[in-house]
C-alpha cells in the first residue's frame, strides 16, 4: 500500500501545481521525520517560494488548500507544517496493509520482467575464505535477494578465476609437492587441504636457488600457455585442481549461506574465443600502444594503462574479464558486481575500456565495500593460518550457544528446548549475528566486528530483531481458535498506529534499497519495527485484550509485523527463528 499511496500523493500534488501552472519536475517527497505521524511529506515549497516572491510556509497553506483527497485514493488529508506539506493516508490504507501483511510474501513486488546478473564473492580458488573478504558474499547475496524481492529476474554467480598464475602456481604445487611433507590441514575439508600445497609452492619459489626456480616458473608459464593455446590435457589438470577448492569453499559459504546458479569460468571466454574477438579489437584502438613488452590501453584521464596481451601472448585477468562482460550485456538486462575497495582502479578501467568497445556500460553498476577487522586479541585462530569464515563462524555460534543457555530459565514461553532447540537457535542467532553486524553498515565504510555489539540481545542487533519475530510467532501459537481481522478500526493507540504505518512501509523499504543497491536500508528498517513492536507488546495486552475485536485486531497486526520482519531479515539472509 506504501508505494500505491505514494504515487497517489504525487498525483494529488501534480495536480495541484498543474492547476497553477508551477513545474512539476521535483516534488520533494519523502518520509516525515519519526515524530511526525504524517506518512509522507512533501518540501516542494521551498523550491516555488522563490519564483512566487513569498515565503514556504505560504506555499504550502495554499497547496494544502488546492489538494483534493477525496479525487486520490488513499489520500485522507493534507495538512501544511510549517514550509511542508504533510500526507495522512484514509483508513483503507490501513486495512489494506493489515490484509496485505497477512500473506506470506508481504513485501515482494511485482515482476519487473528484467533479468539482473549479480557477481559476488569471486575469490580465487587458491584456499579457504578469509574472514576479510567475508563482506563480498554476504553483501552480494543480500543485494540478490533484494533485487530478486524487488521483482527482478535474479541470477547469482561466482565468477572464477581458473587462468591465473595463482591457479598456474597451485596446479603445479598439487603435482610437484609430497602430501606426506605438508603439515597438516587446519580443518579436514578440500580448501585447507589444497591451501598447504599453494603455501608449500611460494615459499619454494621465493626459498630456492636461481636454476631450480627457473625450472618451476618455466612449468608454470607451460601452464599457463596451455590454457591460452586451448590445450584439453592442461585444461583438464587445472580443473582437477579448482574443482577440489572449489567444493570445500562451497561448503564454508553454504555456512552463510550463500548459494550460486553458475560458477562461471574465466577459461569459457579463453575456448570460445571470445577473449581472442576482445584482444584484436582493442589493437585495433588509436590509443592502444606496445609498450615495456606489451599490448596497453591509454585512458584520457587515468594515469594507468590497461594491459590487455602480454608479449608472449597470454591474456590478463581484465581482459578476459572484458569478454565475461559483454557475454553478460548480451544476457542480461543488468549487471551488478560486489567488488573490495582495492579493485576500484580496475572497475574504472574496465568501465572505460568497455565503453570504448562500444558496450552501454549503464547496464553495469558496482558494489563497492571495504574489509572487514577483527579486534586484536578477541578471536582464537590456529597458528598461521590467519583467521578464516569458518573460524568467525564457529566462534560466534560458540558464543551465541553461551548466551542462548544463559537465558533459558528467564524464558516467558511455555514450550521446552531441548538440545537439539538450543543447538538450531545458536546456529540461527551466531551466523545471523555476523551476517546483520555486517550488511547493516554501509558497504563503503570499514568493519571492526565486535562480539559485543553483534550478540547483544537488548540493543540494535541481530539477536534482538529476531527476538521480535519469535515473540510474534509465540503470541500467535498461544491464540488457539482466536482468528486475526484485518480491521484496523479497533486499533486506536498511538502505539498500534505507529507499528502499523511501520509495516506498511515495507515494501517502499524494499523498492528504494534495490533502486539504489544498498541492503543495509532493510536492516535499518528491522530496527525501526523491532523498536515499535517492543512497544506495542509492553503497552497493547494481545490475548487479554479489552475486547475480542480488539484482539483479533491486534492479532492481525502481530501477523503482518511477524511476516514483514521475517520478509526483511530473509532479504538479509538472516533467519527468523520461531522461538528463542
Amino acid at each position: 500500500m506504501f508505494l500505491s499511496f505514494r504515487e497517489s500523493v504525487a498525483d494529488a500534488l501534480r495536480a495541484a501545481l498543474e492547476a497553477r501552472d508551477l513545474p512539476t519536475d521535483d516534488l520533494g517527497i519523502e518520509e516525515p521525520p519519526a515524530d511526525v505521524d504524517a506518512v509522507l511529506a512533501s518540501s516542494v515549497a521551498f523550491r516555488l517560494a522563490g519564483d512566487l516572491e513569498t515565503s514556504p510556509p505560504a506555499v504550502a497553506a495554499e497547496l494544502a488548500d488546492d489538494v483534493d483527497p477525496d479525487t486520490h485514493p488513499l489520500v485522507g488529508r493534507v495538512e501544511p507544517n510549517g514550509p511542508y506539506l504533510n500526507f495522512f493516508p484514509d483508513e483503507s490504507y490501513f486495512r489494506e496493509t493489515l490484509e496485505a501483511g497477512l500473506d506470506d510474501d508481504y513485501g515482494r513486488l511485482p515482476d519487473r520482467d528484467v533479468s539482473v546478473i549479480v557477481e559476488h564473492t569471486s575469490a580465487n580458488p587458491t584456499g579457504p575464505v578469509h574472514v576479510g573478504r567475508a563482506r563480498n558474499p554476504i553483501i552480494g547475496d543480500a543485494v540478490a535477494t533484494l533485487l530478486s524481492y524487488a521483482g527482478y529476474d535474479v541470477d547469482r554467480h561466482y565468477y572464477v578465476n581458473d587462468a591465473g598464475r595463482q591457479i598456474a602456481v597451485l596446479t603445479w604445487a598439487y603435482e610437484t609437492f609430497d602430501e606426506a611433507d605438508l603439515p597438516e590441514p587446519a580443518r579436514d575439508r578440500a580448501e585447507y587441504r589444497m591451501v598447504r600445497y599453494y603455501r608449500a609452492g611460494n615459499d619454494y619459489l621465493e626459498s630456492a636457488d636461481p636454476d631450480e626456480r627457473e625450472a618451476a616458473e618455466d612449468e608454470i608459464q607451460a601452464i599457463l600457455q596451455g590454457l591460452e593455446d586451448g590445450d584439453e590435457a592442461t585444461y583438464e589438470r587445472v580443473g582437477e585442481v579448482v574443482d577440489t577448492v572449489l567444493g570445500g569453499m562451497r561448503e564454508c559459504l553454504a555456512r552463510l549461506p550463500a548459494a550460486f546458479d553458475e560458477f562461471v569460468r574465466e577459461t569459457r571466454f579463453m575456448r570460445d574465443g571470445s577473449t581472442d574477438d576482445v584482444v584484436a579489437r582493442l589493437q585495433d584502438f588509436e590509443r592502444s600502444v606496445y609498450e615495456d613488452d606489451a599490448w596497453q590501453l591509454t585512458f584520457e584521464d587515468v594515469d594507468k594503462n590497461l594491459v590487455f596481451l602480454r608479449a608472449d601472448g597470454t591474456s590478463l585477468y581484465t581482459t578476459r574479464d572484458l569478454a565475461h562482460h559483454e557475454w553478460k550485456f548480451a544476457n542480461y538486462d543488468r549487471a551488478v558486481t560486489v567488488l573490495g575497495e582495492d579493485h576500484k582502479l580496475q572497475a574504472d578501467q574496465l568501465r572505460r575500456a568497455l565503453r570504448m568497445l562500444g558496450n552501454d556500460v549503464d547496464a553495469l553498476e558496482n558494489v563497492i565495500y571495504s574489509y572487514v577487522d577483527l579486534p586484536k586479541g578477541k578471536m582464537s585462530t590456529r597458528e598461521g593460518t590467519g583467521v578464516q569464515l569458518d573460524d568467525l563462524l564457529d566462534e560466534a555460534v560458540a558464543r551465541a550457544r553461551d548466551e542462548v543457555e544463559s537465558r533459558l530459565d528467564d524464558r516467558l514461553r511455555s514450550d521446552e528446548l531441548d538440545a537439539d532447540d538450543v543447538d538450531r537457535i545458536a546456529r540461527q542467532v551466531g551466523v545471523g549475528a555476523v551476517r546483520y553486524d555486517i550488511v547493516a553498515k554501509q558497504p563503503t565504510k570499514g568493519i571492526t566486528f565486535e562480539w559485543e555489539r553483534a550478540l547483544d540481545f537488548e540493543a540494535q542487533s541481530a539477536p534482538y530483531v529476531q527476538y521480535v519475530h519469535a515473540r510474534c510467532c509465540g503470541i500467535l501459537a498461544e491464540a488457539d481458535d482466536l482468528e486475526p481481522t484485518p480491521d484496523p478500526a479497533p486499533l486506536t493507540t498511538d502505539v498500534e498506529r505507529d507499528l502499523l504505518r511501520t509495516v506498511a512501509r515495507l515494501p517502499g523499504v524494499v523498492a528504494d534499497a534495490a533502486d539504489d543497491l544498498e541492503p543495509h536500508r532493510v536492516a535499518t528498517y528491522t530496527r525501526e519495527l523491532g523498536d515499535r513492536f517492543n512497544r506495542f507488546y509492553r503497552e497493547c495486552p494481545v490475548l487479554g485484550a479489552d475486547d475480542a475485536e480488539t484482539a483479533a485486531a491486534r492479532l492481525a497486526l502481530v501477523g503482518a509485523a511477524r511476516h514483514a520482519m521475517a520478509n526483511a531479515l530473509a532479504i538479509l539472509g538472516v533467519e527468523a527463528p520461531d522461538s528463542m
